[in-house]
């Protein structure tokens, strides 16, 4: 066997928590909840993302399980081939490296985005094109790729001084939300009685609610960044489920204070019609001044730099994880000789993102619509995977080094991959809420045959490899064992 390149293990349990909430917390939670309650109201949107945070939990005990037995960058990727091989294991790790590439590019094009509101004479300088209606600027570009430079940089320097960052940017977005919500519940002309009517007159409460719960694997992707990481655990990986957990818990509670901030300032539906660049922006300026715009612009920064470094790291690992397995060229997984970091597959990640902001917003956001398709593949594959090595209980030739007898937890995977393929049907049905449009579904056939050559181009040396040497590369070990610390 060749020597395996390994990552250092360098994260603390907290860094890793932040990875994962602010992962999940990006630009979404502080420019949408207006656009979000013109679909459902404020009682729709905060009850889809509870019940979606609920559904997440069940797709997370199979995550917690396969982090603890299998600590190993790539996560999904890792998983699928455990079960399945490695053809899925590549499919897993082509889904979802276009997503996770995507979302550093939108965070970052979320950042310019920012700037055009605050200050729109500043952004709006060397107008170049137009793509699908969005005006493209040269500042929103060279403000866009300045961030993904500076989080490049940082990733290169070691996981320690970016998961470092990543605590104290989510510990600053939390307090600002926090902050924001108890700030407009105290203001004479706020309440709940602007949170009324709870849901939009035009549609059914069970309508509305439907319609976030189906946004639920975008808003809540980014507790799966736990699985990259594990490898640079300083940490038992039998922590990895409690930490999966407090994010998705903390993410869901964030995501309700937003709304209810947004919708306490002043009735919702005035401010849905009136159609503002950004809702949640105007409302907190009018409520709560330029104090409450600096609050609110300041989570908003924290939210997308937690996105644009947690995103960083898990597609760059993702990435090492597959070339570690010669899935992908063999650069992606070389390490800078002092940080011991994967610098090819760190500047790989943020050149493509650099690329994005050239293609206006609006063809940004198709791509990233299309790979939520990726993720809830990618969640299929973790939860068929524990449910693979569960089992209902002991018979003749079972390996307790391979399999685990736990009767329900087999029923939570088995609920975890029909609740995946309920979003994946989502997605894919026609008039379903969440139904992909046209540009998105274009983009995904565009994706899926860019894959299928690039699997053809690569089968004949994938398929040489034999299996003992393929679990060494991707697992560390020859056998595939369940470590049960």
């Amino acid at each position: 066997m060749e020597n395996r390149q390994t990552l250092s293990k360098t994260l603390k349990p907290h860094w890793v928590w932040a990875i994962a909430l602010g992962s999940s917390i990006g630009w979404g939670a502080f420019v949408q909840p207006t656009n979000w309650m013109a679909d459902a109201g404020p009682s729709g949107v905060m009850i889809g993302f509870l019940i979606g945070a609920l559904l997440m939990l069940v797709i997370a005990v199979s995550y917690g399980f396969l982090v603890r037995s299998f600590p190993v960058t790539g996560g999904e990727f890792a998983y699928a081939f455990i079960s399945l091989g490695r053809t899925h294991a590549f499919i897993s790790g082509w889904f979802l490296t276009l997503g996770y590439i995507c979302i550093v590019a939108l965070n970052a094009s979320a950042f310019a985005l920012m700037f055009k509101f605050v200050f729109p004479a500043f952004i709006e300088r060397i107008p170049l094109f137009v793509v699908a209606d969005w005006q493209v600027y040269g500042m929103e570009i060279i403000v866009a790729t300045l961030a993904l430079a500076i989080f490049g940089y940082f990733n290169i320097k070691g996981s320690s001084f970016s998961g470092r960052m990543q605590f104290i940017f989510c510990s600053v977005m939390v307090l600002g939300v926090i902050l924001l919500a108890f700030l407009v519940g105290a203001q004479p002309g706020a309440g709940f009685s602007n949170v009324t009517p709870q849901f939009p007159a035009e549609k059914t409460a069970f309508a509305a609610i439907i319609v976030i719960v189906a946004m639920a694997p975008w808003a809540y992707v980014g507790f799966d960044n736990i699985p990259q990481a594990a490898e640079e655990f300083n940490f038992s990986s039998k922590k990895a489920f409690s930490l999966i957990v407090l994010a998705i818990i903390f993410a869901a509670v964030l995501y309700c204070l937003m709304i209810l901030a947004t919708a306490m300032a002043t009735p919702w539906q005035s401010v849905v019609a009136e159609g503002h660049l950004w809702g949640t922006g105007t409302v907190i300026q009018d409520t709560l001044g330029v104090l409450g715009l600096v609050i609110l612009v300041t989570a908003l920064t924290m939210g997308i730099f937690t996105g644009l470094n947690g995103f960083t790291i898990s597609s760059s690992r993702l990435l090492f994880a597959m070339s570690r397995a010669k899935i992908i060229p063999g650069a992606f997984s070389k390490l800078h000789p002092k940080h011991n970091t994967p610098y090819v597959s760190i500047i790989f990640t943020v050149a493509v993102a650099m690329v994005a902001p050239w293609f206006g917003r609006e063809v940004l956001l198709w791509v990233v619509d299309m790979s939520s398709i990726g993720v809830t593949i990618a969640y299929f594959y973790t939860c068929f995977t524990a449910f693979y090595l569960f089992k209902w209980k002991e018979r003749e030739g079972f390996d307790p080094s391979k399999n685990i007898v736990a009767p329900f937890k087999k029923v939570l995977a088995a609920l975890g991959m029909m609740v995946s393929l309920v979003f994946l049907l989502l997605l894919l049905i026609p008039n379903s809420p969440a139904f992909l449009g046209f540009e998105s579904r274009i983009a995904l056939i565009v994706w899926v045959v860019l894959g299928i050559i690039f699997y053809l181009f690569k089968r004949r040396e994938i398929k040489s490899m034999n299996k003992e040497e393929l679990n060494y590369l991707i697992l560390g070990r020859k056998e595939v064992e369940i470590k049960n610390q």
